[in-house]
């Protein structure tokens, strides 16, 4: 572990902690003011929007009305995209001439790129024509980002609004919402990122694949495209899905050090500043400070166990003279080594994104089981785009509720008492993940179709089935790699996973707000247990971390466990 590895950590670390407060007073100025920023210009834009679309920015919904909202856009948006990747052929913007993609694999990627997720079950640069990868793809970037945002806001808006005197149980507008944020937050972002790439050396043309003559004398086709304005979204917007099948470790994705960096920055900084929005919401700073700690906590716990897990050896390679001085560098980019390439896995894993500058698959086990049980916690370490805010919301409720039993005080948040409906809710979403993971696992696991798409067997075969659909339904996208994905069962079953992920999980965060936004508010007293403080924090991350040892521990027992205590007696899979 080295000193360059810790000072990449540590300036990593603290560019984000340094611009959590700005960029969350610029999200609070943007979703909960009347004066949001370069209201002439971008003000226009919005109004103009809300004008052609016929919604009235004062006129706000219930959480039926905004779920629904919600459901319709991203069902329309879907069938959208599944009839574009279908037609693609005989669309424009096609250079290379590509086939219209297969029903299955069609459904796969729409509902994948719909739900935030962009696991691909193909090579970008070998199946997407630049008008799919731009319009049908990269389109959902924004969208399914802007979504994530909007129930987060709801359920933020739930728990801290005080009730009107008319007794509204309203928690915001999702048109505007989703108008809001890519008017004043995403695009405007994504146009200077991708310049910033750009002058990285990331492409951007829509010429098609040139063909050059290698230094051997032998010819080599080298695919370009559209690929800096996708690259923007796609980390900002915690998507992940690579224009090209390398991903983050193709250098026309990540060509530098400092495309690295900022890729990773662009990962965390929008869930990183909405705790702070969260806090001004609550009018208590603290608040979110003390999301934004369990947070930060676990992120870092992560990244050294998985850093220090591929600082060792890979027993695969022992007894081949190879030199693993420097650590695991099997599947790694060797631009980036061993510590940039653990610390992408661990903050991609942490939030929903899913981008990779290595193979997960070619990971020591301990390594490997970092990034998956990163998103078996519930994609709530930072998390995607919104999304890890209301897991770490419905978290919370569920501390304070059990630290009310543990020490016979009141369960309050916000000082709106926790009661039965509330923590039905809050159980019903711990409850719907694992099941939507564990059990088509387990169906994979015995069904021959299924394992003969594994290029592995034994616990690390188990890992990879386990990893693709803790992915799917995480909404993550990233993979174990060893896995083709690209069958009628794979295809199918990961996109229902996927969408059960997405919308069974929304659907509960949204109803507790609409459950908590019509109780009072009451004084703090005595009884009433802290939320704002190192104490919370750490008990907040104690929840967090049983739950997810309580449900997914057996299975990883079976994996990347198992497998590690093999390693160290000799026997590799």
């Amino acid at each position: 572990m080295t000193t360059s590895g810790w000072i990449q950590l540590l300036v990593f670390a603290a560019l984000i902690l340094v611009c959590t407060r700005p960029v969350g007073g610029y999200l609070f100025r943007v979703f909960e003011t009347e004066t949001p920023p370069l209201k002439s210009t971008l003000g226009a834009v919005e109004r103009l929007l809300l004008r052609l679309v016929g919604v009235d920015p004062k006129k706000e919904q219930t959480w039926v009305q905004y779920a629904m909202a919600l459901l319709a856009f991203s069902a329309f948006s879907m069938l959208v995209t599944y009839a574009m990747l279908r037609m693609q052929h005989g669309l424009p913007l096609n250079p290379q001439g590509f086939a219209n993609v297969d029903p299955a694999l069609a459904f796969n990627t729409a509902a994948s790129f719909t739900t935030n997720t962009n696991w691909q079950s193909y090579s970008g640069e070998q199946v997407m024509s630049h008008l799919s990868q731009m319009a049908a793809l990269a389109w959902h970037n924004f969208t399914s980002a802007a979504a994530g945002i909007g129930v987060a806001l709801a359920l933020s808006r739930g728990l801290a609004r005080r009730p009107g005197p008319d007794g509204a149980k309203t928690l915001g507008n999702f048109w505007v919402d989703l108008i809001r944020a890519h008017v004043y937050v995403l695009i405007p972002a994504s146009i200077i990122t991708a310049l910033i790439f750009v002058s990285q050396g990331v492409t951007q043309t829509f010429a098609g694949p040139q063909t050059v003559t290698t230094l051997e004398g032998l010819q080599q086709i080298i695919a370009l495209g559209p690929v800096a304005s996708q690259e923007a979204i796609k980390m900002l917007g915690t998507n992940g899905g690579g224009f090209f099948n390398a991903n983050s470790a193709h250098p026309f994705e990540n060509p530098t050090p400092f495309a690295n960096l900022l890729q990773m920055f662009l990962i965390f900084i929008i869930p990183a500043g909405l705790t702070n929005t969260f806090g001004r919401m609550a009018r208590d700073a603290r608040e979110g400070w003390a999301l934004f700690g369990a947070m930060s906590a676990l992120f870092l716990i992560g990244a050294l166990v998985c850093w220090g897990a591929e600082a060792r050896p890979n027993a695969a390679l022992a007894g081949l003279g190879v030199d693993q001085s420097m650590g695991n560098l099997e599947g790694k980019e060797c631009r980036f080594g061993v510590a940039g390439s653990t610390l992408f896995a661990t903050v991609t894993t942490d939030a929903s994104c899913g981008a990779v500058n290595s193979m997960h698959d070619s990971f020591n086990p301990i390594g490997g089981l970092v990034p998956m049980l990163n998103i078996q916690l519930g994609e709530l370490v930072f998390g995607g785009v919104g999304a890890g805010l209301y897991a770490m919301l419905i978290m919370a409720i569920l501390t304070v509720f059990i630290a009310g039993l543990m020490v016979g005080r009141t369960p309050e948040y916000l000082g709106k008492k926790i009661e039965a409906r509330e923590m039905k809710l809050a159980v019903l979403y711990t409850l719907i993940f694992p099941l939507i993971i564990l059990a088509p696992a387990a169906w994979a696991a015995i069904d021959k179709g299924a394992l003969a798409s594994l290029n592995n067997g034994g616990p690390h075969g188990l890992s990879e089935i386990l990893y693709a659909f803790t992915s799917a339904a995480g909404n993550n996208g990233s993979a174990f790699a060893g896995l083709n994905a690209n069958t009628n069962f794979w295809n199918f079953s990961l996109g229902i996973s996927m969408l059960a992920g997405r919308f069974f999980m929304l659907l509960p965060a949204l109803a507790l707000g609409g459950a908590m936004i019509g109780k009072k508010v009451v004084p703090q007293s005595l009884g009433t247990f802290p939320t704002t403080g190192a104490l919370f924090s750490a008990l907040l991350c104690a929840v967090i971390l049983i739950v997810g040892a309580l449900t997914f521990f057996p299975a990883l027992a079976l994996g990347p466990v198992v497998e590690a205590l093999l390693a160290q007696s000799g026997k590799v899979f």
